[in-house]
């Protein structure tokens, strides 16, 4: 690596209020270790570091040039509205710098709309967490912008992913004196052993074209709240390579750096909306790469903050190289965990509408199976994607015979089997009144060779009734009507998988009672 004590004159211009000519009454400055950021009025300049890493290059004018436009060109896709254009800081006939001049460039800079760092997703999820709504809200911006993204070339899934697992591995060797030689040394094994395990779904999802120029760069801290909407900024641009990557592997780090916050049901969330949003087998036959694209996620973040506490550690501040040291073992226990086999897991939620079924199953789903929990799958919603509907749009009493009903059941199998197959945690909910509907799922567990961990939802009749008087923005369609017909099936006998639990109370209670049958 280089240092970037060649720039000083030019970060001194940019701190400068008097360079600008709105003239800013101050400028606010933060770095990156790959770039700096000069807050002045209503905008903001980015200048990239002359700096050299073995994964990005910036020494020389040109090269900083050409990343400058590239950031401008990729992002203006996600945020038009953020990104003016590249601009030169020339030296003019008199020696003295400015923006954009008569003179020969010595320095390019990004020139973007400024807004306000609370704005910033990291901030709001500091400060005030992620609710539900936004979490959504984060899930639907990751999936648009894969979806919009455009296909790799010449794809190569597992041979690609194995070249990241051995650049992490090496360069994470490269700074053990900060993250302890036996730790990263033990990065290297766990990621091999998952590499080899999801291989040849890589390979699959590679050429079923799931292998995509994408953001690349995809935390908390490049989301921004922008008219009201999560809106994706900075995308890597100095490295197509690192760019180019799976789909869920660039959602990975969304995913990771909630659950590295604290904020796994947050991380749930996102992770079952996006899924829900792809309606693609695919996505879930690549959950058995999640634990790697995880473990990378939390690994990078591991390298990044350690060469950052490296950074400070030449320029000879201390207390700021203790902390990004810390941080940097942080993220690495984080990646051992996320690496670490785990078993599959499935529990499934049933009883007649307004028992609470969705509910429950929302606050149990981060916590059963890998990180960032279960994947939910809900009869209402695979009813909904049945008949091409968004989730809360209702549906005619012709989606409800029982042919459509014996489909939908068909397609949560099906699903519940495939999320297993990948080595993650399902939790399925379900009215599952019929026995055919649960001894096909409890046939399912056997086959995955899993437990299968039933919870049946009981409630006075008056109070299902009265709780789906009450529902609002929901995916279920069920009446008071439909509750009263309900309440005439014949549920049979439940097998031993099954535990009952008295969902008439409140919603604590109800979870309590879910999480010590869940421990039998």
């Amino acid at each position: 690596m280089t240092n970037s004590d060649s720039q000083a004159e030019i970060k001194a211009f940019l701190a400068n209020p008097a360079s600008y000519p709105a003239g800013p009454d101050r400028v606010e400055i933060f770095e990156t270790h790959g770039a700096l950021v000069f807050l002045a009025g209503e905008e903001a300049w980015k200048i990239k570091r002359a700096v050299r890493f073995p994964y990005m290059d910036l020494s020389t004018l040109e090269k900083r040039r050409a990343v400058c436009e590239r950031e401008v060109e990729i992002n203006r896709k996600w945020a038009p509205q953020i990104y003016l254009g590249c601009v030169p800081i020339t030296r003019e006939s008199d020696g003295r710098l400015a923006f954009d001049g008569k003179g020969e460039p010595v320095e390019w800079a990004v020139r973007m709309r400024r807004f306000a760092q609370s704005d910033l997703l990291g901030s709001i999820a500091d400060t005030r967490g992620i609710d539900r709504e936004m979490a959504r809200s984060l899930a639907d911006a990751a999936f648009e912008s894969h979806a919009a993204a455009q296909r790799a070339d010449n794809p190569n899934g597992a041979e690609r992913v194995g070249d990241l697992v051995n650049s992490v591995s090496r360069n994470l060797a490269g700074v053990s004196d900060i993250l302890g030689t036996e730790e990263t040394a033990r990065f290297r094994q766990l990621a091999e052993i998952q590499h080899a395990r999801a291989a040849a779904v890589l390979d699959q999802r590679a050429a079923q074209g799931f292998v995509r120029r994408c953001h690349g760069d995809l935390h908390l801290g490049n989301i921004v709240m922008w008219d009201g909407r999560p809106t994706l900024f900075d995308a890597i641009e100095f490295d197509e390579e690192l760019a180019t990557i799976d789909t869920l592997y660039d959602l990975a780090f969304l995913l990771m750096d909630l659950d590295h916050r604290g904020l796994r049901p947050a991380a749930n969330i996102v992770l079952n909306r996006y899924l829900w949003r792809s309606q693609e087998d695919s996505d879930l036959d690549g959950l058995i790469a999640l634990p790697l694209f995880l473990g990378l996620r939390a690994g990078v973040r591991a390298l990044v903050t350690a060469e950052r506490a490296q950074q400070e550690q030449a320029s000879q501040n201390q207390e700021a190289a203790v902390q990004q040291s810390a941080r940097a073992r942080g993220y690495l226990r984080s990646a051992l965990g996320y690496l670490t086999p785990s078993e599959p897991a499935l529990v499934a939620v049933g009883g007649l509408s307004g028992t609470g079924k969705s509910t429950l199953a929302a606050v149990l789903a981060p916590r059963i199976g890998p990180c960032p929990g279960a994947v939910h799958l809900r009869s209402d919603l695979e009813r909904k994607a049945l008949f091409g509907r968004e989730e809360t749009e209702r549906l005619d009493a012709e989606a409800y015979t029982k042919d459509v009903t014996a489909r939908v059941y068909s397609q949560l199998m099906k699903k519940t089997q495939r999320v297993l197959a990948a080595g993650h945690g399902v939790i399925v909910d379900a009215v599952f009144a019929a026995e055919n509907e649960r001894r096909a799922l409890e046939k399912i567990a056997e086959e995955a060779r899993v437990k299968l961990k039933g919870l049946w939802l009981t409630a006075p009749p008056e109070i299902l009734m009265k709780r789906v008087a009450q529902r609002r923005n929901d995916a279920s369609d069920a009446t008071v009507d439909v509750v009263k017909l309900q309440l005439g099936y014949e549920i049979g006998s439940l097998s031993p998988a099954w535990t009952t639990i008295d969902a008439g109370q409140d919603l604590e209670g109800t979870v309590k009672d879910a999480e010590a049958a869940l421990v039998k």
